[in-house]
């Protein structure tokens, strides 16, 4: 009954959908030229080859795909790939990433209309969704057209967890359409049971196998010498709260370490004007990338509001607070620290990290990472490893070593699709 309400109460919505989606498009959160995509319109024709669908909603899980997609080329080089998101920001990360011959499109609004049409034209033969996409129109009308549907790096936060095993029924004609849920760890392994998943298998952590970020060599030159032998740290992907925190943390620490840097990168860059007015606020001298400036000497901090350079500064900066984990203001479940720590950089993090926690464990235990909480312990931990550069580099090496163990996940899990790409 829930389903179905949920249904009619779509088919509503999506007489809506257009005007809605415009209005999106306006605030910059859709792309206006590919509106079509959202309402299941494919921009393009698909191939007569067998196709397997990946779907990754932002940029993290998006990120997490290409190992996979990767050896899926290999493994199956005549098969068409089909990659969907759901966000701009996710659409620019694939336009830059994607190899050759797989096709990107924005995955459809979860309307009966919208989905039908997008499924109609591209005929999936196989199915992957990342760690938590559960669109009951979505997953509903890809089983029940007969497409294997696959749950990669599968994770459930305890809160949304709660929420679903209130509603065991709907839990479970939900999650029975998955063929198979592969799970970032035990914990949530047994959580996707609970709620009906019939087939659960552990893989780890996908995000593990990414390969490092990249970085532009002429750029990274430039900033190199432009930021010469001051002692530089970053703050990366922060949110809401965490920023004062961070600024707190230099105001204090620059009295005793003159010439400091601290580059802030936000996780949204469209906030940088509001970080860069508390900046100014606190009296500190602010320069901004996204305006091609380079810090000087008189830069105290360097705002990074710019998409997809992440890798240029995890190579300038040998510690690294990795943010949306001090939870400041709301639970945020923290970023990917294996990003940072893969570049040997000496890993921050706060005590949220419910995203990664195996992987942070992981880093915790080798003594790669360090716990901060809050301003006071952010200063702590900045002025401990200021004043020890050997500490800072036995960290990073630490960090390295635990990257390419935690790697393998990509053969584990290659091992485990083999069954439904055999079939194909």
């Amino acid at each position: 009954m829930a389903l179905a309400l949920y249904g009619a109460v779509t088919e509503v919505i999506s007489l809506l959908a257009p005007w809605y989606l415009r209005r999106r498009a306006r605030r910059g959160k859709e792309d206006e030229g590919r509106l079509g995509e959202r309402l299941g319109r494919a921009s393009m024709p698909r191939p007569g080859a067998a196709l397997i669908w990946l779907h990754a909603a932002s940029v993290g899980e998006s990120l997490s795909l290409l190992p996979v997609l990767d050896r899926l080329r290999v493994r199956l080089p005549e098969v068409t790939i089909l990659v969907t998101t759901g966000t701009v920001t996710s659409a620019r990360l694939m336009a830059s990433r994607l190899p050759d011959r797989v096709i990107h499109q924005f995955v459809p609004i979860d309307t009966r209309g919208a989905v039908r049409r997008f499924l109609d034209h591209w005929r999936p033969d196989l199915a992957m969704f990342v760690e938590s996409e559960l669109w009951p129109n979505l997953l509903g009308l890809t089983a029940g057209q007969g497409t294997p549907i696959i749950l990669l790096n599968g994770r459930l936060s305890l809160r949304s967890f709660r929420r679903w095993i209130r509603w065991p029924y709907l839990g479970r004609s939900l999650f029975r359409n998955f063929a198979l849920v592969l799970a970032q760890d035990a914990v949530q392994g047994d959580r996707f049971r609970a709620l009906g998943a019939a087939l659960v298998e552990t893989a780890g952590d996908l995000k593990a196998a990414v390969a490092p970020l990249p970085a532009d060599p002429v750029v990274l030159s430039q900033l190199q010498a432009a930021i010469a032998d001051r002692m530089a740290w970053l703050a990366a992907s922060t949110h809401p709260g965490e920023e004062a925190v961070v600024i707190a943390a230099h105001r204090s620490l620059a009295l005793k370490y003159p010439g400091m840097l601290t580059i802030l990168a936000p996780r949204h860059p469209v906030r940088a004007d509001a970080v860069a007015a508390l900046i100014a606020q606190s009296g500190l001298s602010v320069r901004r990338r996204s305006r091609g400036e380079l810090p000087d000497s008189d830069t105290a901090i360097y705002l990074v509001d710019t998409m997809g350079e992440l890798g240029i500064f995890y190579r300038l900066a040998p510690i690294v607070l990795v943010a949306g984990s001090l939870a400041i203001e709301t639970p945020l479940g923290g970023h990917n620290p294996l990003e940072a720590a893969a570049l040997g950089c000496a890993v921050l993090h706060g005590p949220d990290t419910a995203n990664s926690s195996e992987m942070t464990r992981a880093l915790d235990v080798a003594g790669a990472a360090m716990i901060v909480d809050g301003s006071e312990g952010l200063i702590g931990a900045l002025d401990s490893l200021f004043a020890d550069r050997r500490r800072v580099m036995a960290m990073g090496e630490a960090g390295r070593n635990v990257a390419v163990e935690q790697a393998a996940v990509i053969d584990h899990v290659m091992v485990m699709l083999e069954p439904w790409l055999g079939r194909l």
